[in-house]
């Protein structure tokens, strides 16, 4: 694919698209169209997620208003205490949560956590976001979400700045007042779905998520993925392959990987004719690292390794576990390998106001997106998959972790 037709992609979808949203809804329809124009046929599928429309969000600190994001999903009313800020969440740290609003280090919250805090009788969260250094104060918009609650009650939760927090730690702010006003609802995010046949009754399934969280425009993460696969597309449509390639464009995944989770689910009789997934989650930039995650054998890792140094494109390997689609495959007992290029937050930022066009060479781009067609083109025709559906115990382990079904030891 030319840098030309590179950038006006990038072009095109410079903008927030967030999970539900009729501008996420825009982008899926505008990657259908991409693969149409491909020759490739493409359909949306639909899922549905968890939506909050906020109507009053206000945290007082010692009767005094402080900026603040109500989180989306988290319920409605109002909640006092005294505020204590919880820096760790171990046991001890927890254990004083109890009628307290917890003010934690992080930007959101995981099961186990949540659950523990709930049990120790916390009455509301609020969590930062930012740089106090920067110029900016914005603050994200996240959501409670509902693999994190589970079975337990929902707790007011609200985002803040990390200079507030700051701020409310160093005067020893005693009291703190939570008030969220919210209509909660189901909306609708879309999968996006392409297919290349085959020889074979069984494919290779490519993934790449297009939603963009609050802030961002959702360039490197994860526009650069999607891209990717429309060049793989690009190069390999008209090919005669023996897997077919399966395309899948997910929405949602900023909100926990809702839209990967809702294609396996939704798709659950076909798994056993996956012979691969490959994952594409932020590729492209001007620095940074190749890197591959196998949630497979440890030879798929050796390989692109081997095979990085065949071509002379470094590739940093490993087996294990990746935050991204490639998770449900691989929990579902499909090999998958999460392929990225990593450069550090001071020059390629993602989740803020910064992830736009300009951190990404398009020269890079097109290297990153020749390597991984060249990698699909191998295992596409490939006399039969080499990837072993096994998934290592180590790898089971760790999606345990990730998933919740597990505490990390």
């Amino acid at each position: 694919m030319n840098a030309r037709k590179l950038k006006q992609i990038f072009k095109d979808t410079d903008f927030v698209h967030r999970s539900g949203t009729p501008e996420e809804l825009q982008v899926a329809e505008y990657l259908k169209a991409r693969c149409e124009s491909l020759g490739v046929p493409a359909r949306l599928e639909a899922f549905r997620v968890p939506m909050g429309e906020i109507e009053q969000a206000q945290v007082l600190a010692d009767g005094k208003e402080i900026p603040c994001k109500g989180f989306f999903c988290c319920g409605s009313g109002t909640v006092e205490g005294e505020l204590y800020y919880m820096p760790g969440q171990d046991k001890v740290s927890v254990a004083g949560a109890k009628d307290k609003i917890v003010l934690l280090d992080t930007q959101g919250v995981g099961f186990f956590t949540y659950h523990d805090l709930v049990e120790a009788g916390a009455k509301g969260i609020l969590f930062q976001y930012g740089n106090m250094y920067y110029p900016n104060k914005d603050i994200d918009e996240r959501d409670l979400r509902e693999q994190v609650v589970g079975e337990e009650k929902k707790l007011l939760c609200a985002m803040i700045h990390s200079s507030t927090a700051v701020d409310l730690v160093r005067r020893g702010v005693k009291r703190v007042q939570m008030t969220i006003r919210q209509r909660e609802f189901d909306g609708e995010s879309h999968n996006v779905i392409a297919e290349i046949p085959g020889r074979r009754d069984e494919w290779i399934t490519l993934s790449a998520h297009y939603d963009s969280t609050a802030l961002s425009h959702g360039s490197y993460d994860n526009m650069s993925g999607c891209v990717g696969l429309l060049g793989v597309m690009e190069a390999l449509r008209g090919k005669e392959l023996n897997y077919g390639l399966r395309f899948l464009f997910c929405g949602s995944e900023e909100r926990g990987l809702l839209g990967s989770k809702a294609y396996v689910r939704d798709h659950e009789a076909e798994l056993p004719k996956i012979a691969l997934n490959i994952n594409l989650d932020m590729i492209g930039t001007i620095m940074g690292k190749f890197i591959a995650c196998a949630s497979a054998e440890e030879k798929l890792s050796h390989y692109l390794e081997y095979m990085g140094a065949e071509l002379g494109f470094p590739v940093a390997a490993r087996v294990g576990v990746y935050s991204s689609d490639s998770t449900p495959f691989a929990d579902k007992g499909v090999p998958a390998v999460s392929l990225a290029r990593i450069a550090g937050t001071n020059v390629a930022p993602i989740h803020c106001r910064y992830d736009r066009p300009e951190l990404l060479s398009m020269e890079q781009l097109q290297k990153d997106i020749a390597f991984i067609a060249e990698f699909t083109r191998r295992m596409a025709n490939a006399t039969c998959c080499p990837v072993s559906r096994e998934i290592p115990e180590k790898v089971k382990k760790e999606l345990d972790e990730y998933l919740y079904r597990k505490r990390k030891s």
